[in-house]
């Protein structure tokens, strides 16, 4: 709240202006002044401190000082002043709001015409504070898009097209990043090359495993520990011996010869000799023949051939050439398929496999050739043999890694037939495209240039994101306030009882900012403000509203914005000469609502010429926290001292009751005036209570009496029979006193007056 005006200087008509330090403000304050003494000078200082304009100020400048103005204003808080100096306010007081000439040329009208700067300023004021700094926020967010919106063309300048191929920049900038992008691009060009290709994928087999025999001791180790237990090795050699003593095929002719020992009959089994047929019984090599040619032993040595013969064919030479024609083959198919697919390595060296080949080979033909020569001696394998074996082994693991490897291959290959039924060129030379281009896209240069573009239009989707937010929040707001607006106007255009009313009020958004418009309702007609294309003779704004109409609108307008207001509880309304242009009809109504207005606002200033208005604004609801003071002319031009308002409000009747009281009280007065105002207070008061049957022009006498006396009674009453026998006789008294020479007495005098305060109360 503003507390006092400490100083006016160098400003309009104030030369040097200290008196206000003095003059405390109220929660309603009034300012008289006449007509040139500096109340609009007042009121443009006050319009400068609410926004920090110092035009309102600056033009006033007084013209005949050297020296730029100087105020200096004191609020009630225990903040600072406010000073203005050097063309600067100190501080602004945004809860400030001014109603004057300069509110209705901004927001409503320029005397006969609204133009579309007026509609965007009505637009704000509607929209009240907080709406508006959303509106401000809008405006500035739309200007940020737009420098976005350069900035990005600029940048995409960095960016050549030729580099983005058929992609956008936008499309192109925001190209995910691969972190193996060379592996992906690889894939895609073997993926096209084998769409191009299928025929030849189809017929090409896949890879064949890789092959090589083991040693299997296990199976040769109990052959080369095989004997018979009824052949013992003293007999054997025995055997041996003689046979070879035979000479060649000598033990094919002696196994043919036991088949052919016969002997003499059942009775007597004697063996005979098939060459003399000499009995053999006597020979002491007989049965070691038997048990050498018997079956058994036959066996043994069939099955150390089947093994010998089994171990030659499936180690013989032959194995190394058929394992580097298979691995050959398998090289070449893999040139063919790495086209497509990535199979693993499966190089091998033949030559260390080879040797360590034939190294177990000979040492394990070398055990079972000389248990062939002796096959009933047990042969033991050797741990050399054995280390021999073991070594291969590896190779045997490592050749089964490498299938391993081709088994994988083969199921690579085995999708990639499944997968060629479905591919498409076109589609994958367009992937292809995709990926170099995301390559490019990450190059350092183009990186850099294309973070700057990204990092750039995310700013822009952020800020758009935001004006989409305040836009949304800004449009339901006027939603709800220009109706509330429309109806807030129309009922104060209705309490000052103006003949038109407002309609169609709506907002809209231009590429120049905001604006609102309106009709003007006028018997049945809507008259549209704003429109420039009317024709010349029809019916316009400043045509079908008079002046007064105008103002009254002005301030409905203010006075609706003001009921929009969350704040008006902390607000300072400053409100100078309302009804300068308005009808004097609507000069009540103007009071009454400036009085009610003194409830909810946190300060009220009213200047005005006309002390009538000013003091029906003095009763209002604050009076207790009001204040008053005027403008006045000073030698040097104008000054500010305080203001008796009461002094200025008392009517004839105020006065005359103030004397009767002054008298009834404390005896205070000339007996003879006192008297003399009996009756014409009681005049005063019955034109009041009784303006039908009383009106002015007529004197208290006998014609008002009788027709009271007629009355009595009736519907039509005007004193019950107790109060008009109550004024006959005060009138009585008073009657006497019309003449000088009439004495008079206090305590009869008293009385009277004392009667007469009573019988005036309502």
């Amino acid at each position: 709240m503003i507390k006092h005006f400490r100083l006016l200087k160098n400003i309009g008509i104030f030369d040097y202006v200290e008196t206000g330090r003095n003059i405390a403000l109220g929660k309603l304050t009034l300012c008289y002044a006449d007509n040139g003494r500096g109340k609009t000078t007042l009121a443009s200082v006050l319009r400068s401190l609410a926004d920090g304009n110092p035009g309102p100020i600056t033009e006033r400048k007084r013209l005949s000082s050297s020296h730029n103005p100087h105020i200096v204003i004191e609020l009630d808080n225990s903040s600072a002043p406010l000073v203005f100096e050097d063309a600067t306010w100190s501080g602004e007081l945004a809860s400030l709001v001014v109603f004057d000439d300069a509110f209705i040329e901004q927001n409503v009208h320029s005397g006969l015409t609204v133009s579309p700067q007026q509609r965007q300023q009505l637009h704000d004021l509607v929209l009240g504070p907080q709406a508006v700094a959303l509106n401000r926020e809008l405006d500035e967010l739309v200007e940020k898009i737009e420098a976005h919106t350069r900035e990005l063309r600029n940048k995409e300048r960095a960016i050549p097209a030729s580099v983005r191929g058929e992609f956008s920049i936008d499309d192109f900038c925001s190209l995910p990043k691969q972190t193996d992008i060379d592996q992906a691009i690889e894939e895609a060009e073997r993926d096209l090359v084998a769409a191009q290709e299928q025929n030849a994928i189809g017929s090409t087999p896949a890879f064949d495993l890789l092959n090589l025999p083991a040693f299997d001791l296990s199976a040769i180790e109990p052959i080369l520990q095989m004997d018979l237990d009824s052949l013992d090795i003293t007999a054997y050699e025995r055997v041996q011996d003689h046979l070879t003593g035979l000479g060649q095929n000598g033990e094919k002719w002696v196994s043919d010869g036991m088949h052919r020992i016969g002997q003499v009959d059942d009775a007597n089994p004697v063996l005979l000799c098939p060459f003399c047929a000499q009995s053999l019984d006597a020979s002491p090599i007989i049965q070691h023949y038997r048990t050498y040619f018997s079956d058994a032993y036959s066996d043994l040595k069939r099955t150390i051939a089947d093994m010998l013969e089994e171990f030659i064919s499936t180690h013989g030479e032959g194995v190394q050439a058929e394992f580097e024609r298979r691995l050959r083959t398998t090289d070449a198919s893999r040139q063919f398929w790495t086209r497509f697919i990535d199979p693993e390595d499966f190089t091998v060296d033949t030559s260390e496999i080879f040797r360590s080949f034939r190294a177990a080979r000979e040492a394990v033909l070398s055990l079972l050739t000389t248990k062939q020569a002796s096959p009933l001696e047990k042969v033991r394998v050797p741990e050399e043999g054995k280390a021999l074996v073991v070594a291969y082994e590896r190779h045997l693991i490592t050749i089964a890694e490498v299938n391993q490897r081709l088994l994988r291959a083969n199921q690579a290959i085995m999708e990639l037939k499944e997968r060629i039924d479905s591919y498409s060129v076109e589609t994958l030379s367009s992937k292809l495209k995709y990926l170099t281009t995301s390559k490019v896209r990450y190059s350092p240069e183009i990186a850099e240039a294309c973070d700057d573009y990204s990092q750039e239009l995310g700013a822009k989707s952020e800020t758009e994101k935001a004006r989409a937010q305040t836009r949304e929040e800004l449009d339901h707001h006027r939603e709800i306030v220009f109706p509330k607006y429309q109806a807030g106007v129309n009922q104060y255009l209705e309490t000052f009882g103006a003949g038109f009313r407002l309609g169609n009020m709506k907002h809209a958004n231009l590429r120049s900012g905001s604006t609102s418009t309106y009709d003007a309702q006028i018997g049945g007609a809507s008259i549209p403000v704003g429109v420039s294309n009317l024709a010349p003779v029809a019916p316009s704004f400043g045509s079908v509203l008079s002046g007064g109409d105008r103002t009254t609108l002005a301030f409905a307008f203010f006075l609706a914005s003001l009921d929009q207001r969350h704040d008006l509880a902390d607000t300072i309304v400053v409100i100078d000469d309302p009804i300068s242009s308005m009808d004097t009809d609507r000069s009540l109504t103007t009071a009454q609502e400036i009085r009610h207005l003194t409830r909810r606002a946190g300060q009220v200033i009213v200047l005005s010429h006309d002390k009538r208005f000013l003091c029906s604004i003095w009763e209002s609801p604050v009076r207790a926290e009001s204040a008053a003071f005027e403008i006045a002319r000073s030698q040097e031009g104008s000054t500010l001292r305080e203001w008796n308002v009461t002094e200025d409000s008392l009517t004839q009747h105020d006065r005359r009751h103030r004397v009767l009281q002054g008298y009834y009280d404390f005896g205070a007065g000339d007996q003879r005036e006192v008297a003399r105002e009996i009756r014409l207070h009681l005049e005063g008061f019955l034109r009041t209570a009784c303006p039908q049957d009383f009106p002015p022009g007529r004197p208290l006498g006998s014609r008002f009496l009788t027709k009271c006396q007629e009355t009595l009674g009736g519907d039509t009453e005007i004193l019950s029979a107790s109060k008009l026998q109550e004024l006959r006789d005060i009138l009585e008294y008073a009657h006497r006193f019309h003449h000088e020479s009439e004495p008079i007495t206090d305590g009869e005098l008293r009385t009277f007056v004392g009667r007469t305060l009573k019988f005036a109360k309502p």
